[in-house]
């Protein structure tokens, strides 16, 4: 295990146990996936707020970690071999520590897990954020109505996928794994904080509602969500 004092990003938020995962991440659906599953493995980790009020991402220390300036990263400093470990991509780090932690990537159903975390990775995720730009945010204000259209009828069909995908299951590959804990965040900023359930056929899935429901139950899910605590 070596100094973090190497990574510039420990300037501007310093560790407060050196020897714990340190999370650098807003309470965004990307954000939550790997705080619900830090909380969900039982790992140590140390919870930093990157604030974009205050273009955190964009600041030279959090760019010399993740040069995409995007949430969540993290710096494992007992990665594999005992070296630290700086990672971004919420997709990579959750495979990364459910296979550090040897939990909710089951090997029997590897491929499958990471089939449907690519599926939320490449299209739910992508397109339920568009959808969200043109529904609440400066989008909103577009006149033309091809652009939501697109990213409406496209949620629609990813929603309906989901929903036949999850016919006479609780979790989409049949137990929890870290697919489910990248998918749900998403479907719940959908629902609760786009509010576009109504134009997307939300009323009309079978299956999503209660699947969104279970996971909302989940104790590390309810701890995770809020994590960082903004102040």
């Amino acid at each position: 295990m070596k100094n973090l004092d190497s990574y510039p990003i420990t300037a501007r938020w310093a560790p407060r146990n050196a020897t714990a995962i340190q999370l650098y991440s807003l309470p965004t659906p990307n954000g939550q996936k790997v705080s619900i599953a830090l909380e969900e493995m039982g790992l140590t980790y140390d919870a930093h707020l990157v604030d974009f009020a205050s273009n955190d991402q964009l600041s030279p220390e959090f760019l010399s970690l993740n040069p995409n300036n995007k949430i969540p990263a993290i710096i494992d400093p007992d990665g594999p071999g005992g070296a630290p470990l700086a990672l971004f991509e919420s997709g990579a780090i959750l495979i990364y520590l459910a296979e550090k932690s040897g939990l909710l990537l089951p090997k029997a159903k590897r491929y499958e897990v990471l089939q449907w975390l690519m599926f939320q990775m490449g299209g739910l995720g992508p397109m339920f954020g568009q959808l969200g730009f043109f529904s609440v945010f400066a989008g909103k204000d577009i006149e033309d109505p091809r652009p939501k259209e697109r990213y409406r009828a496209e949620v629609e069909r990813l929603l309906k996928v989901l929903d036949a995908a999850l016919d006479s299951k609780d979790w989409i590959v049949g137990e929890y794994t870290i697919a489910d804990i990248a998918i749900a965040p998403w479907l719940g900023t959908l629902r609760d904080f786009y509010k576009v359930g109504d134009i997307v056929g939300w009323r009309d899935l079978k299956n999503v509602s209660a699947y969104l429901e279970r996971f909302l139950t989940r104790l590390a899910v309810q701890r995770g969500r809020v994590v960082p605590i903004p102040g």
